[in-house]
């Protein structure tokens, strides 16, 4: 289980100053890693969905939103995932009617939703399942830092709102490696929400394109409405937020650590509260996937899409991407 981001990646202190050294360190080590690396080139294109800090940007969503599109231009895409939290080493192809999250992690259910999902700590190595399963693109989770796979197509997904936090490397702040220097390896950088992209840009760098998370469905039934909500995610408040533009009335929120594993006791009090206050319970698909099942029917995940700006500029992207299973020997994708 991944705690939650502490208060001070947020903001520039006396603390992230005090650590700043030791994330020079994990800096260079990270420099000197990808040095040294000699990645697997997969026989079919590879899209990488990333991030540079530490917690959720909106990747998930992101990777469903481009296998989905793959799908619709005549691809096979695979999806292949770290299955973070889950117990399973891998690769083994997801199976949502007999995996569950502890086995395969939480966002490994989602994607298994739009297509082939594998889940494989060593990537290269599920991305060669996923080949011999019949793949003619693999979508790769997160995984920008990963050293295994050669990538063709590398997107980097950051918060509007929260940007690089206070832009230091970890311990100190936030990033998993230097802003600059992930922003240079990127072809493309999505700004999630709301918020300033002066950040995500870099003289000559890559195009930056915006986006933002919608309900799946309908969302006028949540206007006005009584909600005690709960997320476990990167950053809680930005599900509650969420709720919030939606016009739903928070009657309470209960934000708990990345990936927290819910049982009685810990969901069993929020029910209660949502009881007395005459109140829905609302949670995102990635923590719905972590309730019981016994409580699951009183329970509402918030389904979410991603609406872009500007479709066409993803679009074009993605057409070069396929351009490659050409020059690989593949056929080319009907539509």
């Amino acid at each position: 289980m991944r705690r939650s981001p502490p208060e001070f990646w947020e903001r520039a202190g006396p603390l992230p100053t005090l650590l700043a050294p030791l994330g020079w360190a994990y800096g260079a080590v990270g420099r000197l890693r990808r040095a040294a690396a000699s990645p697997w080139r997969a026989p079919v294109p590879v899209l990488c969905v990333g991030n540079l800090v530490v917690g959720g940007a909106g990747k998930t969503p992101v990777a469903m939103d481009f296998a989905q599109r793959l799908l619709q231009r005549g691809a096979r895409p695979h999806l292949v995932s770290r299955g973070y939290t889950g117990s399973l080493a891998g690769p083994v192809q997801v199976d949502a009617a007999r995996h569950t999250y502890r086995e395969v992690g939480d966002e490994a259910l989602l994607l298994a939703r739009v297509g082939p999902t594998w889940i494989s700590r060593d990537r290269a190595a599920g991305a060669k399942a996923a080949v011999d399963a019949g793949a003619t693109v693999i979508v790769l989770d997160d995984g920008f830092q990963n050293l295994s796979l050669v990538q063709d197509l590398k997107f980097v997904v950051v918060d509007g709102l929260y940007g690089f936090g206070n832009g230091y490397v970890l311990p100190a702040g936030p990033l998993r490696e230097p802003a600059a220097a992930g922003l240079a390896r990127a072809d493309a950088v999505v700004v999630m929400g709301d918020g300033d992209s002066r950040f995500a840009r870099i003289p000559g760098g890559p195009p930056v394109l915006r986006a933002h998370l919608l309900p799946v469905s309908d969302a006028s039934a949540l206007k006005g409405a009584r909600v005690v909500a709960f997320a476990g995610i990167g950053r809680p408040r930005k599900f509650f937020e969420f709720l919030d533009r939606l016009g739903a009335k928070l009657v309470a929120r209960h934000p708990f650590p990345d990936h927290q594993p819910y049982d009685s006791a810990a969901l069993d009090p929020i029910l209660a509260e949502a009881a007395r206050a005459g109140a829905r319970v609302l949670t995102t698909e990635k923590d719905w996937v972590r309730v019981p099942a016994e409580l699951r029917d009183r329970i509402t995940a918030v389904p979410v899409r991603v609406s872009w700006d500007s479709a066409r500029e993803v679009e074009t992207l993605l057409e070069k991407l396929l351009t490659l299973s050409v020059a690989r020997g593949q056929p080319t994708p009907s539509r």
